[in-house]
C-alpha cells in the first residue's frame, strides 16, 4: 500500500523543522515487545539504527548483541545488532485514527547505538526496499514498492 505525498513532520512539540519522518512500529518478533515510535528517513544512514534504550523496551539485552563500530558524525561508536521488524503505518489512515500497516520489514538487523536520539531508517535494510520520493521544496514524502 503506497504511501504518497505524506507532509513532513516536526515530531517535537516545538521543534519548527519539519523532516521526512515516519509513524513506525519497532518489533522483537522472539518477545512480541512493541515500540511504537518516529522514523527518520536518513539516506546517509548505511542501516536502521535505534537509541540504546530501545534495546531494554523491545526486550533486548545490549550488549549481548554482535558489536559492531561504526563511524557516526560524532566519531567512532560501538553498536549493538539485534534482530526486529519494522512496520510502517499507513500514515493517512493513522491521521485518521485507524492503525493500519502499510508496509513490513521482517527479522532485520538494527544497530542499537550509545547516544542516538531518534529511529534512523536507513539505505541498507530500510530504503533499499523502496521507491522513496522526497519532496523537499513542497515537504512531502512519498513510498512506494517497487512490486
Amino acid at each position: 500500500m503506497p504511501i504518497r505525498d505524506f507532509p513532513f513532520l516536526s515530531p517535537r512539540e516545538g521543534d519548527p523543522k519539519k523532516r521526512p519522518w515516519l509513524f513506525i512500529n519497532i518489533m522483537n518478533s522472539k518477545t512480541g515487545s512493541v515500540c511504537p515510535t518516529f522514523g527518520l528517513i536518513d539516506t546517509g544512514s548505511d542501516e536502521c539504527a535505534l537509541p540504546a534504550s530501545y534495546a531494554d523496551l523491545l526486550g533486548h539485552n545490549l550488549t549481548a548483541g554482535e558489536p559492531k563500530k561504526i563511524g557516526t558524525g560524532n566519531g567512532i561508536t560501538t553498536a549493538y545488532r539485534h534482530t526486529c521488524t519494522i512496520q510502517i503505518f499507513d500514515t493517512n489512515k493513522l491521521l485518521q485514527g485507524d492503525m493500519q500497516v502499510a508496509f513490513a520489514i521482517n527479522d532485520i538487523l538494527i544497530d542499537f547505538m550509545p547516544n542516538l536520539q531518534c529511529a534512523l531508517l536507513g539505505v541498507g535494510s530500510f530504503l533499499s526496499k523502496f521507491i522513496v520520493t522526497i519532496n523537499y521544496p513542497k515537504q512531502l514524502l512519498s513510498i512506494v514498492s517497487p512490486e
